[in-house]
Protein backbone atom coordinates (compact mmCIF):
# COMPACT_ATOMS: atom_id res chain seq x y z
CA UNK A 1 0.00 0.00 0.00
CA UNK A 2 2.75 2.35 0.93
CA UNK A 3 4.44 1.56 -2.47
CA UNK A 4 1.14 2.58 -4.42
CA UNK A 5 1.20 5.62 -2.76
CA UNK A 6 4.61 6.36 -3.52
CA UNK A 7 4.04 5.77 -6.78
CA UNK A 8 0.97 7.81 -7.32
CA UNK A 9 2.80 11.14 -5.98
CA UNK A 10 5.99 10.45 -8.46
CA UNK A 11 3.41 10.44 -11.21
CA UNK A 12 1.65 13.63 -9.93
CA UNK A 13 5.35 14.96 -9.78
CA UNK A 14 6.24 14.02 -13.53
CA UNK A 15 2.83 15.73 -14.46
CA UNK A 16 3.55 18.46 -13.08
CA UNK A 17 7.55 18.84 -14.35
CA UNK A 18 5.97 18.28 -17.57
CA UNK A 19 3.45 21.30 -17.40
CA UNK A 20 5.98 23.16 -16.34
CA UNK A 21 8.45 22.28 -18.84
CA UNK A 22 5.73 22.91 -21.46
CA UNK A 23 4.73 26.26 -20.71
CA UNK A 24 8.23 27.34 -20.78
CA UNK A 25 9.05 25.87 -23.83
CA UNK A 26 5.52 27.63 -25.45
CA UNK A 27 7.07 30.90 -23.40
CA UNK A 28 10.33 30.74 -25.34
CA UNK A 29 8.88 30.19 -28.61
CA UNK A 30 6.20 33.21 -28.39
CA UNK A 31 9.06 35.32 -27.57
CA UNK A 32 11.77 34.14 -30.10
CA UNK A 33 8.78 34.48 -32.93
CA UNK A 34 7.93 37.74 -31.93
CA UNK A 35 11.54 39.13 -32.25
CA UNK A 36 11.77 37.45 -35.54
CA UNK A 37 8.36 39.53 -36.43
CA UNK A 38 10.29 42.50 -35.28
CA UNK A 39 13.51 42.25 -36.74
CA UNK A 40 11.99 41.55 -40.50
CA UNK A 41 10.61 45.16 -40.43
CA UNK A 42 14.60 46.30 -40.55
CA UNK A 43 15.15 44.72 -44.12
CA UNK A 44 14.95 46.01 -47.29
CA UNK A 45 11.94 45.20 -49.52
CA UNK A 46 11.96 44.80 -53.14
CA UNK A 47 9.30 46.36 -55.50
CA UNK A 48 9.21 45.90 -58.81
CA UNK A 49 7.11 47.99 -61.64
CA UNK A 50 7.17 44.53 -63.63
CA UNK A 51 7.87 41.02 -62.47
CA UNK A 52 7.42 39.91 -66.40
CA UNK A 53 8.64 42.04 -69.26
CA UNK A 54 7.01 40.70 -72.89
CA UNK A 55 9.27 41.21 -75.81
CA UNK A 56 6.26 40.83 -77.57
CA UNK A 57 7.46 39.83 -81.31
CA UNK A 58 10.70 41.09 -82.15
CA UNK A 59 12.61 41.14 -85.52
CA UNK A 60 15.70 38.62 -85.26
CA UNK A 61 18.92 40.87 -84.14
CA UNK A 62 16.97 43.96 -82.92
CA UNK A 63 18.10 45.48 -79.58
CA UNK A 64 17.08 42.88 -76.78
CA UNK A 65 17.87 45.18 -73.70
CA UNK A 66 15.07 45.68 -71.29
CA UNK A 67 15.02 46.91 -68.08
CA UNK A 68 13.34 45.80 -65.05
CA UNK A 69 12.81 48.91 -62.81
CA UNK A 70 12.59 48.83 -59.23
CA UNK A 71 12.24 50.43 -55.41
CA UNK A 72 13.30 49.88 -52.26
CA UNK A 73 10.83 50.10 -49.58
CA UNK A 74 12.05 48.52 -46.84
CA UNK A 75 13.82 50.25 -43.97
CA UNK A 76 17.68 48.70 -44.82
CA UNK A 77 19.74 49.05 -47.86
CA UNK A 78 19.05 46.06 -50.31
CA UNK A 79 22.29 44.60 -51.60
CA UNK A 80 22.35 42.76 -54.94
CA UNK A 81 24.70 39.85 -54.54
CA UNK A 82 24.33 38.04 -57.68
CA UNK A 83 21.63 38.31 -60.31
CA UNK A 84 21.48 34.58 -62.31
CA UNK A 85 19.70 33.72 -65.96
CA UNK A 86 18.64 30.31 -66.92
CA UNK A 87 21.34 30.74 -70.20
CA UNK A 88 23.88 32.89 -71.59
CA UNK A 89 21.67 33.81 -74.15
CA UNK A 90 20.25 36.19 -71.24
CA UNK A 91 23.07 38.77 -69.71
CA UNK A 92 22.03 41.07 -67.01
CA UNK A 93 23.73 44.29 -65.80
CA UNK A 94 22.76 45.38 -62.39
CA UNK A 95 23.77 47.50 -59.50
CA UNK A 96 26.76 47.26 -58.00
CA UNK A 97 26.19 49.51 -54.81
CA UNK A 98 23.46 49.69 -52.10
CA UNK A 99 19.93 50.98 -52.49
CA UNK A 100 18.91 52.88 -49.72
CA UNK A 101 15.39 52.75 -48.34
CA UNK A 102 13.23 54.87 -50.84
CA UNK A 103 15.86 54.60 -53.82
CA UNK A 104 15.05 53.38 -57.26
CA UNK A 105 17.10 50.93 -59.24
CA UNK A 106 17.33 49.32 -62.32
CA UNK A 107 18.13 45.79 -64.17
CA UNK A 108 18.82 45.52 -67.34
CA UNK A 109 18.21 42.42 -69.02
CA UNK A 110 19.97 42.15 -72.98
CA UNK A 111 18.40 38.95 -74.26
CA UNK A 112 20.24 37.39 -77.57
CA UNK A 113 18.06 38.08 -80.47
CA UNK A 114 19.86 36.47 -82.64
CA UNK A 115 18.06 33.40 -82.14
CA UNK A 116 14.66 32.72 -83.88
CA UNK A 117 11.29 31.37 -82.13
CA UNK A 118 9.56 31.70 -78.65
CA UNK A 119 11.45 32.04 -75.54
CA UNK A 120 10.92 32.45 -71.55
CA UNK A 121 13.69 33.16 -69.40
CA UNK A 122 14.08 33.50 -66.08
CA UNK A 123 15.93 35.68 -63.87
CA UNK A 124 16.60 35.37 -60.22
CA UNK A 125 17.87 38.45 -58.20
CA UNK A 126 19.85 37.07 -54.75
CA UNK A 127 20.01 39.62 -52.00
CA UNK A 128 19.80 40.64 -48.67
CA UNK A 129 16.37 41.63 -49.02
CA UNK A 130 13.20 40.14 -47.16
CA UNK A 131 12.69 37.14 -49.67
CA UNK A 132 16.10 36.92 -50.09
CA UNK A 133 15.62 35.35 -54.26
CA UNK A 134 13.11 37.64 -56.28
CA UNK A 135 12.16 35.71 -59.06
CA UNK A 136 11.71 37.79 -62.54
CA UNK A 137 10.92 36.55 -66.37
CA UNK A 138 11.47 37.85 -69.90
CA UNK A 139 9.10 36.48 -72.61
CA UNK A 140 8.54 37.21 -76.24
CA UNK A 141 8.84 35.46 -79.79
CA UNK A 142 11.95 36.43 -82.22
CA UNK A 143 10.74 36.54 -86.00
CA UNK A 144 13.19 35.96 -88.49
CA UNK A 145 14.45 38.48 -90.44
CA UNK A 146 13.46 38.36 -94.36
CA UNK A 147 16.36 36.75 -96.12
CA UNK A 148 17.33 39.90 -99.13
CA UNK A 149 16.25 38.45 -103.07
CA UNK A 150 18.87 38.81 -105.02
CA UNK A 151 17.77 39.48 -108.91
Amino acid sequence: MKHQVCIKKRNKSNHLISAVSLLCIMLFSCINFGQELDSSEDLGVFHFEEEVIDYGSIAQNDNGVRTFKFTNRGRAPIVISKVKTTCGCTVPTYPKKAILPGESGTIDIKYATNRVGTFSKSITVISNADNGQKKLRIKGNVIAKPKASVN
